[in-house]
């Protein structure tokens, strides 16, 4: 579901920039409420910790890409849900941004300039809409698994449904945008239910250990295995994105031209160090740099919110 820069043309791309750059610093200031909490332990070191070694094993998540079976398409958690269940709707939403901007920034996986778009689709979405209104209702009732299952669904059919309409403000699909969403919403439900049985099975036993130091060190592990050797099985087929792109190849019209997006092609082209880099190497460079990221974030909300005067 990662946008590129051909997708969304700058009227469309800036505002959103704008836009998730406020939603970042709205939950830069409400999570100081989930840092506060008992999920993430009651030292420093460990929410800190638990905070970079969930957000790393998410970030590991989607470079797994799986087959969807009678297509010739493939999928990846995004785990939005599963991070706001984890570390709290606020502190999920930062770490799917840290995730988008490392994969943006060095890999050139997302553009630049629908950088926004992207944090929309797959974390605010996730965060501030199924969260709330579904997962944690039905959490609340003691019903986790339904709760996992339905906010991810959710979760991904409103990313599918925002792709179309940017795509379509954008002046990129110009034709059959129902078509074009039909096939998104489809796909999508595929991997969602996908993602929805697993995230259910990593909260229940999150919830088991209380986001304990000893399964925050198996995250980190686990996180280390994907990155560093199972990505490299991972599906070469196209995403669900890409499998509806070329199913409406005729119906787009590529945003290619412009002083705007040729800057930011030029920027992400010097960014991109790890692109071109072999799958190991990269990967494990993109999981340290994520996680001097999230570990810097924490620290700046502990101390704004005074905590660390309180060892």
């Amino acid at each position: 579901m990662h946008l590129g820069n051909s997708i969304i043309c700058p009227v469309t791309g800036i505002p959103m920039i704008i836009a998730a750059g406020a939603a970042a610093y709205y939950a830069f200031k409400k999570s100081r409420k989930d840092f506060t909490g008992g999920k993430n332990g009651g030292k420093i070191g460990g929410k800190i910790f638990s905070t970079v070694a969930v957000t790393a094993f998410v970030f590991a998540l989607q470079m797994i890409n799986f087959s969807i079976p009678t297509t010739s398409s493939s999928g990846h958690i995004v785990g939005g849900i599963l991070l706001a269940a984890l570390l709290g709707p606020a502190a999920g939403f930062l770490a799917m941004c840290a995730i988008l901007l490392v994969q943006g920034v060095f890999f050139a996986d997302g553009g630049l300039l629908a950088l926004g778009c992207n944090i929309f689709n797959m974390g605010f979405l996730a965060c501030f809409v199924a969260y709330p209104f579904i997962f944690k209702p039905l959490s609340d009732r003691n019903k986790p698994v339904l709760a996992s299952i339905l906010a991810s669904v959710v979760a991904l059919q409103l990313g599918s449904l925002a792709v179309t309409a940017e795509a379509w403000v954008s002046g990129t699909l110009t034709s059959h945008p129902a078509m074009f969403a039909g096939l998104m919403q489809g796909i999508y439900l595929a991997i969602g239910l996908a993602e929805g049985v697993f995230t259910a099975a990593v909260v229940v036993l999150a919830n088991r250990t209380n986001l304990s130091a000893k399964f925050s060190y198996a995250l980190s592990a686990l996180s280390l295995i994907l990155a560093g050797f199972i990505a490299q099985y991972a599906s070469t087929k196209p995403d669900g994105l890409e499998w509806s792109l070329l199913n409406m190849s005729e119906s787009f019209t590529y945003q290619t031209q412009g002083y705007l997006y040729s800057m930011f092609e030029l920027v992400q082209t010097k960014t991109a160090v790890l692109a071109n880099l072999p799958t190991l190497f990269a990967n494990i460079s993109g999981l340290i740099l994520l996680a001097v990221l999230m570990f810097g974030v924490c620290s700046v909300i502990m101390f704004k919110n005074g905590e660390y005067g309180k060892q």
